[in-house]
């Protein structure tokens, strides 16, 4: 079952990579993260861009898969993504690497049936996302509200590139 590999994986980076004596540091971006993709996952239940597949076991579907992900995964990307976040000139390559790693991930469980594109999403496009919510979420880590303010033009357009009508939703 590849999500359990993937949780002892990044229970295993936990250990390793995280300063838990920090973690009240980095706990409002890991919480911003996870609202935000709550609030996707609801308000776009019906019309995702994306969703996962399970191939080893029929109960594992998209909502599990994507819970243990916001709540298991994603948090432990956080905290070793801040932790080592550098300020200045060589911010540039660390947000390079992150970027690449995740889009990388993602080719990787798409070319093996676990990662499925919908409604006009690709790959580039989620390139192109991680750009910016790696981006965002070191800005949110410094200066949370200016983050939000940033975060709300973006969601705008990727609302009206992408999703349907608000009268269309559940």
């Amino acid at each position: 079952m590849y999500l359990l590999l993937v949780v002892v994986v990044y229970l295993i980076f936990a250990k390793l990579f995280i300063d838990w004596k920090r973690w009240k540091e980095y706990y409002p971006t890991v919480q911003y993260y996870i609202i935000c993709n709550l609030t996707y996952n609801v308000i776009f239940y019906n019309h995702t861009l994306w969703k996962y597949k399970a191939v080893t076991v029929e109960w594992l579907n998209h909502t599990f898969i994507d819970l243990v992900f916001t709540f298991f995964i994603i948090p432990v990307v956080i905290m070793i993504f801040l932790r080592y976040y550098p300020y200045g000139k060589k911010k540039w390559i660390y947000l390079t690497c992150w970027i690449t790693y995740f889009t990388f991930l993602e080719y990787l469980f798409h070319k093996k049936g676990l990662f499925l594109y919908e409604n006009g999403w690709n790959l580039g496009w989620s390139a192109v996302f991680n750009i910016i919510m790696f981006s965002i979420l070191g800005l949110h880590h410094k200066k949370p509200l200016l983050a939000i303010i940033i975060s709300l033009p973006i969601i705008a357009i990727l609302l009206f590139l992408f999703h349907p009508s608000l009268q269309d939703l559940k």
